[in-house]
């Protein structure tokens, strides 16, 4: 059974940006949409494992901050070359000013 696991509060992630998110060995990328909806991926580019919080964020999609890859943060889809695997999403909820995620 997966665990819900508090990430950050709402107010550590400003509008349409990312932060990183460690836990348990694990990285993850929470990221704030600017319809003020949260998700998460895991928090590395799966083409050169570069920190996806150090990327840019433009409308649902996370840049990747060494080969310019680019993934929909909302889907984990690959937007093309360089990278080419999906990236994982967690489910995420906001509880009295937390952002959760299912891990």
């Amino acid at each position: 059974m997966a665990d819900w696991v508090e990430a950050c509060a709402v107010d550590d992630v400003e509008e349409e940006d990312v932060i990183r998110f460690d836990h348990s060995g694990r990285t993850f990328a929470i990221y704030r949409s600017p319809d003020d909806e949260f998700f998460a991926t895991d928090g590395f580019c799966t083409h050169e494992k570069a920190h996806l919080a150090d990327g840019l964020v433009m409308d649902d999609i996370i840049e990747c901050p060494k080969h310019n890859g680019r993934f929909n943060y909302k889907t984990g889809q690959a937007k093309g070359a360089p990278v080419c695997v999906n990236l994982v999403t967690y489910p995420v909820k906001v509880e009295a000013g937390k952002v959760m995620i299912q891990i």
